[in-house]
């Protein structure tokens, strides 16, 4: 029997700290494709196991490498390994010590690998990302032009936002060709946008954001999205469950998509307004439709059936 080797890995931008548990050795290298390469080159794809947090692109030459070469790997919320590391009351904190934790980390909890990386939907992720960036900025820019009396700032204030309607239309003509290039996600894009409230924008949020979609039961895809209730009682104490944690730019999709379905849909019309009759807080139904939708948006996904 092949027993697993967890191999922790703290991330920098710079660089990456490896502590390997069945040598017992720290190795750093640069966060480069060519040292990196080199290193998992000597990794077993049938026996080690990679360990690492969340670090945003910081990774993202990592995992292509290992995946590459077939070397399991999983990453992790740093706050949940935060918290393993103080329960080990250990005080000290350095890139070696934490490779060190996360090779345990991965030894006590025995994660289940990630799927492979795929380069259409990290794509999307960054343009979805960028979009959302370019919108709010003109948020901004439009809230200033409201306060705005000056007759030069106005002018120069609606150049700059049309300028800025121009990119965002651009880049989402973009996003449209990436969606169209693959047979399936241009299916699945589709099967989202016949829910009701999903508009095309909340489709593309959750193809960037929530690539999951159909391969999660439905309690386990509401966690993702921060839509799953968390009872909080203790003795005496008994207080309305609430939501916590999750992807807060697919929660907010999922937000906007349930307000449009309780306008549009009878169904969900009628779901919230029982639910608000019966709790009293019109917020609390809302959320609640968002979860609706994300449930049935996960059996759209798994059944690749249209909504009906």
């Amino acid at each position: 029997m092949i027993v697993q080797n967890y191999v922790g890995c703290d991330i920098s931008k710079q660089w990456l700290d490896f502590f390997d548990e069945a040598s017992g050795r720290f190795r750093r290298i640069d966060n480069q494709a060519e040292a990196i390469a080199a290193y998992v080159a000597g990794l077993r794809p049938g026996q080690d196991f990679v360990v690492m947090e969340a670090t945003g692109v910081h990774d993202r030459l990592l995992r292509h490498a290992l995946a590459k070469a077939g070397v399991p790997f999983s990453r992790h919320n740093p706050a949940h390994t935060h918290h393993y590391a103080k329960s080990t009351r250990r005080r000290a904190k350095t890139d070696r010590l934490d490779a060190r934790m996360l090779s345990d980390y991965g030894r006590r909890y025995q994660p289940a690998a990630e799927p492979a990386p795929c380069e259409q939907n990290e794509q999307l992720q960054s343009l979805a990302r960028y979009r959302d960036h370019l919108v709010e900025m003109r948020a901004t820019l439009k809230k200033h032009l409201a306060e705005a009396f000056d007759e030069i700032v106005i002018a120069d204030l609606e150049e700059t936002i049309a300028a800025f309607d121009t990119r965002i239309h651009a880049l989402e003509s973009r996003i449209a060709n990436v969606i169209r290039q693959t047979e399936d996600t241009a299916r699945d894009y589709t099967l989202m946008i016949s829910v009701p409230g999903v508009s095309k924008v909340g489709a593309l949020s959750l193809l960037a954001h929530l690539p999951e979609l159909g391969q999660r039961s439905p309690k386990a895809i509401a966690a993702l999205a921060g839509l799953a209730p968390f009872d909080n009682k203790s003795g005496k104490l008994n207080r309305r469950s609430q939501i916590q944690g999750g992807r807060s730019r697919v929660r907010r999709a999922l937000y906007m998509a349930a307000l449009t379905a309780i306008r549009t849909c009878d169904r969900f019309k009628s779901f919230y307004s029982a639910l608000a009759a019966r709790s009293g807080s019109k917020k609390l139904a809302i959320i609640a439709v968002a979860r609706k939708l994300l449930v049935v948006l996960n059996a759209i996904m798994r059944d690749k059936t249209t909504f009906a």
